[in-house]
Formats: structure tokens, C-alpha cells, sequence
């Protein structure tokens, strides 16, 4: 493997003997890898895909705090980049079948020889060495896609009039963008550049196929190149737009990133719910595309772009302060607290860390344990009520976060605090 990358992967399973004997048995660099670290636990295994962002994570699916479905689907929010393969007994099987949006490279059933896991960490290998390639090279456009991409050249960069919408519908129909007279799906524009270490463009054609495959996994889409960028016209309904376009948003740089050594920076535009609105949207995603720093990759949303929310330092304080209130929501997450600051995820994210260096999931455990701390100090409320006030409902979750946090168990603080009372009080 000498002559190739190796793919970074982490290794989640709650059976300590288990992931030791993976984590130093394994050949790794024969099997084209380098572990980065290894969890006990959903919880850790996440915030290690958020510091170390792996190509691979190889996790159990029955996981302590974070099950593997979920830690599945959180890490798709903050790395959807990262392949996830699932260790699982027979019983998981139907279980797994949820995450299959997720990233799910590969699932491997239990027991497990080291043989047997080194032979899939090959075929592992082999498709993600795929997928990479794919990224990085052009495909011939086919049967009806010339069609397309003339018809949305023209609606995107030149525009229609008001009274042609019903002549732009009966050629998108007829051009296969729309499936029949009576789809009505909204459209969001997507702009995408690729830079250089120095800042300049070099956003190739080829680029129009590596956004193609990414989009495909969440839009119906048609993407064209035109005067060094990337356009790209996604179809959806107001749930998917909601629910995907800041996935795809993050996954593209980091993309680009990984494979292309590129910087790549997105600007995105609201949805609009006809084609004639699609020259409009396009200059929208031009004017979000033209903020921010060429170095950096990300997306940057039109919406972000407006006075009450673009100050990265005004928008973070009224993050944290929202946080305050809310900390104790155990579905608080970043989706949706950038959903109450009308925000996109993306956005908040970038803004947190450039304020405070921390990402959201570290941000909000200190803001629970700190309040922990308190009403462990000044109540005599059990330890399973404190936890519900701070957003656990697993109390065994809260107190593997509050000794990690705090270096001792609740139940040890409190024991501390009785004593150094009754010190105080002799």
C-alpha cells in the first residue's frame, strides 16, 4: 500500500476486548487504512468524526448513549463525507436497513473473524478507492441531457418572462426535467467554485460530474458549466430542502477537499416555485457565492446574507443565548436551533467555531454540565431529575457526560459537597 493514500478510519464498539483486539490485530496499512482513534461509545465516536474527519467509520450498531442508527445519521449532519461500516449481530439486520440513507459502505455480521473483517476492509477499500475516482473524473453526458442543459442556460442565466411559465413547463416536460404536466416541485440554484491555495479559480468542467453524483444521492438536479462555475438547478419540495440541502452543502467541499486537494466554495440560493423565478435565483446563489474568504470551503446561503443575521460575532452570541433557553430540550440540535435563528446549519456552525473554537455538540455538553454542576451545588434534587433538567434522559448517559466533563461522577460531587459542608459547618 506503499504507493497509496491510506484512508483514515476510526473504530466504535462498546465491547472493550472486541475493539482492542480490532484496533492492534488488524493490519490496517495492508488493508489500505490508518486508525486515528477509537470509542467506547456513540457519544465519543462522534465528536471524534468531528476532529478528525475520517474517510471510514467502522461502528457497532448497538452503541451505548448514541445508538449506531443515530450516531448513522448525526454524523451524516456534521461529515457527511465519512463512509460508515456496521458491525451488527443477525438480529440488526432489519434495524440497519434505516441507515442505508446514511453513508452505509458496508454491513458485517457478528462474530467476526480478523480474516474475515480484513477481506471486507478490502472490499471497503476498493469501493471507496471508487467512489473517489468517480469524483474526480468527467462522464459523457447521454440521451436527453443536452436538451436539458440548453433549455436551463437559457431559463437560469438569460431568464423568461412571467407570461412564458407555461411555455418553460411544456419544454421542461418534454426535455425530461419535469416528469409530467402536473409536477409542480420547487427549484433551488446552487453555484460552485473550486480555488486555488492563491485564490484563484480552477473550477474545470469535469467539476460538473463529481456535483452531479453527490446531488443525485438527494435531488432530482441538472447542473451545466458556464463561465468557470458550476450551476446547478435542484428539484425538491420544501421537506427536502429542509432536510438535505445542507448536507449536500457540507459534503461537496469536503469532498473536494479529500479527493481534489481544492478549496471549493458554494453560494446558494432560496427556493422559488417556478421556472421563470430561476434567473433570479441564479443571481441570488451569485451574490451568496461572492462573500467570504476564497481560502476557506463552504456554502454560503442567501439567507444567511440578511442584516439581522449575517454578523458572524452577532449571530453567535444570539446562538449561545438561545442555547440558554433551550439546553434543556434533549432534541436540541443544530439543525434546530439554526431552524429557530432562521439560519442554515451550515452557516451557525462556521459561525460557533470562528467565535468560540468549539463545535455545537461540545458547546452545548459544557452548557448542560455546567447547569448540572449548579443544581448539584444548590439542590438536593435527585440525580435522574437533574439530568431530565438538563437535557438527558438517559441518566446513565448524563452521568458518563458529567464525569468526563467534571472528572467524578454526580454521586461523588454530591458526596464531595456533603462533606465539605459538614467540614464547614464542625
Amino acid at each position: 500500500m506503499a504507493d497509496k493514500t491510506l484512508y483514515t478510519v476510526i473504530v466504535a464498539d462498546d465491547e472493550d476486548e472486541l475493539r482492542e483486539a480490532v484496533c492492534t490485530m488488524i493490519p490496517w496499512e495492508e488493508c489500505g487504512f490508518r486508525l486515528v482513534g477509537n470509542a467506547s461509545n456513540g457519544l465519543d465516536a462522534l465528536q471524534l468524526v468531528e476532529k478528525l474527519e475520517p474517510d471510514l467509520l467502522l461502528t457497532d450498531i448497538r452503541m451505548p448513549f448514541i445508538s449506531g442508527i443515530e450516531l448513522a445519521r448525526q454524523v451524516r449532519e456534521v461529515r457527511p463525507a465519512t463512509n460508515i461500516a456496521f458491525l451488527s449481530g443477525h438480529d440488526d439486520f432489519e434495524y440497519a436497513k434505516q441507515a442505508i440513507q446514511y453513508n452505509i459502505i458496508s454491513y458485517m455480521l457478528k462474530p467476526l473473524t480478523m480474516e474475515g473483517l480484513c477481506r471486507e476492509l478490502h472490499i471497503i477499500r476498493e469501493k471507496i478507492d471508487s467512489q473517489y475516482a468517480m469524483f474526480r473524473q468527467s462522464f459523457p453526458r447521454h440521451g436527453g441531457m443536452e436538451l436539458k442543459t440548453a433549455m436551463l442556460m437559457s431559463l437560469v442565466l438569460d431568464g423568461y418572462g412571467e407570461a412564458e411559465e407555461e411555455q418553460a413547463r411544456d419544454y421542461a416536460y418534454r426535455c425530461g426535467l419535469l416528469r409530467d404536466m402536473g409536477d409542480s416541485p420547487g427549484y433551488v440554484v446552487m453555484v460552485s467554485n473550486l480555488f486555488r491555495e492563491d485564490g484563484s479559480n480552477c473550477t474545470a468542467p469535469s467539476f460538473v460530474s463529481s456535483v452531479d453524483r453527490l446531488a443525485a444521492k438527494y435531488f432530482r438536479a441538472a447542473h451545466f458549466f458556464a463561465s468557470g462555475k458550476v450551476i446547478s438547478v435542484l428539484l425538491g419540495n420544501p421537506s427536502d430542502f429542509e432536510e438535505y440541502l445542507h448536507i449536500l452543502a457540507d459534503e461537496i467541499p469536503q469532498m473536494a477537499d479529500r479527493v481534489l486537494g481544492r478549496c471549493c466554495r458554494i453560494g446558494i440560493s432560496r427556493a422559488v416555485d417556478s421556472l421563470t423565478a430561476l434567473h433570479g435565483a441564479y443571481r441570488e446563489a451569485m451574490v451568496a457565492l461572492r462573500q467570504g474568504d476564497k481560502s476557506e470551503s463552504g456554502a454560503q446561503f442567501i439567507n444567511d446574507l440578511a442584516p439581522a443575521v449575517s454578523g458572524g460575532n452577532r449571530l453567535c452570541k444570539r446562538a449561545l443565548e438561545t442555547l440558554d433557553s433551550h439546553y434543556m430540550d434533549p432534541d436540541l440540535s443544530l439543525v434546530s436551533l439554526s431552524g429557530m435563528l432562521a439560519v442554515s446549519p451550515n452557516h451557525l456552525s462556521s459561525c460557533l467555531k470562528k467565535c468560540t473554537g468549539e463545535t455545537f455538540i461540545n458547546i452545548l455538553i459544557r452548557k448542560r454540565m455546567e447547569a448540572a454542576r449548579q443544581l448539584l451545588e444548590s439542590s438536593q434534587l435527585k440525580i435522574n431529575e437533574i439530568a431530565q433538567r438538563c437535557g438527558y434522559i438517559d441518566q446513565h448517559y448524563f452521568s458518563y457526560c458529567f464525569k468526563k466533563y467534571c472528572g467524578e461522577s454526580p454521586n461523588a460531587m454530591r458526596r464531595r459537597l456533603e462533606r465539605e459542608r459538614a467540614g464547614e459547618t464542625v
